[in-house]
């Protein structure tokens, strides 16, 4: 038989049996059974990702680098050992909570909406320039300037709340969060364009580097706590550019430290805007493990100051 021919004939038959009682139960049965086997198959996903990157075996009993402790972390919360705690920051709307009430609602981005059914976005009451994005992913989010395309914005944000992004990579803090889409007002620095992006690496409510990216992901510079550029990448072909120190950085390391006291390691994301510093977001699974520092010895430098403790 042709290969068209049968692709076409096989294609029919899905189309057909879709919403019968046969596709339903065998929907669900994958459904349970991918559950079942979400342990086991996560941590295998991981051991091999981890592999992959570092073209050797992860030492899980005893990890020393951060990239080792980084997917520590990953495999025993995706074996149920994660504290509570951590699902909640996660949350991008549920953490708003704990920023305020840690650093004061002062640093929190301006909530124009949230909600769990996307057609009931009030376009109409909206400003002009704003955000939309998911409180249970990352690196999900549509910038709208000007009159919306409804039809589309539905289409995607749909998509989004259909998804557990926990599935994407295997990153358990995200397992099972409660989808809902939160609008906020877009910052824009004095020229008109989207702020950059500070990254902060915390260890124990220590500030150690800066990471910053733009909205383009073009740029990934790294600096030290007092605006040292460092000899450090962890991508590949990006550009590393001088950018000036901001007059405010002490005011962004505080707020860091007292967002990142208590964890062995989280990532403080916060923007600055005309002088006046937001919050982001609470990163602990930074790329979800798809980094590799280089020179590679900062990797046994920031491993050394993440105490494991406290992640238990």
């Amino acid at each position: 038989m042709d290969q068209a021919v049968h692709t076409q004939i096989i294609s029919a038959l899905r189309t057909k049996l879709r919403d019968s009682m046969p596709h339903d139960l065998l929907n669900r049965y994958r459904d349970v059974k991918r559950q079942v086997m979400r342990r086991s198959e996560g941590e295998a996903i991981l051991l091999r990702k981890y592999a992959r990157i570092h073209g050797k075996p992860l030492n899980l009993t005893n990890p020393q680098t951060y990239t080792e402790k980084l997917f520590w972390r990953m495999i025993t919360w995706n074996r149920g050992e994660m504290p509570p705690r951590f699902r909640e920051l996660a949350d991008k709307y549920a953490v708003r909570a704990h920023v305020a009430s840690t650093v004061g609602s002062d640093y929190l981005i301006p909530l124009l909406w949230h909600g769990e059914d996307p057609h009931q976005i009030p376009f109409e009451r909206l400003r002009t320039k704003y955000v939309i994005k998911p409180s249970h992913a990352s690196e999900q989010v549509i910038v709208v300037d000007g009159p919306p395309d409804r039809t589309d914005i539905i289409r995607k944000v749909s998509g989004w709340l259909a998804e557990d992004y926990y599935w994407r990579g295997r990153e358990y803090q995200y397992y099972q969060v409660r989808p809902r889409i939160m609008i906020e007002e877009c910052l824009t620095d004095q020229d008109g364009s989207l702020p950059l992006d500070y990254k902060i690496y915390c260890f124990n409510g220590t500030p150690e580097l800066i990471w910053i990216r733009n909205h383009a992901h073009d740029i990934s510079p790294f600096f030290d706590s007092v605006w040292n550029l460092l000899e450090l990448s962890c991508e590949e072909g990006a550009a590393r550019p001088w950018i000036p120190k901001p007059a405010n950085l002490d005011e962004m390391i505080a707020v860091a430290a007292k967002l990142s006291a208590g964890f062995g390691h989280v990532r403080v994301d916060l923007y600055n805007v005309k002088e006046r510093v937001y919050f982001g977001e609470l990163t602990f699974t930074t790329k979800a493990g798809q980094l590799k520092f280089d020179p590679d010895h900062w990797d046994m430098k920031l491993g050394e100051k993440w105490d494991l403790a406290l992640d238990r």
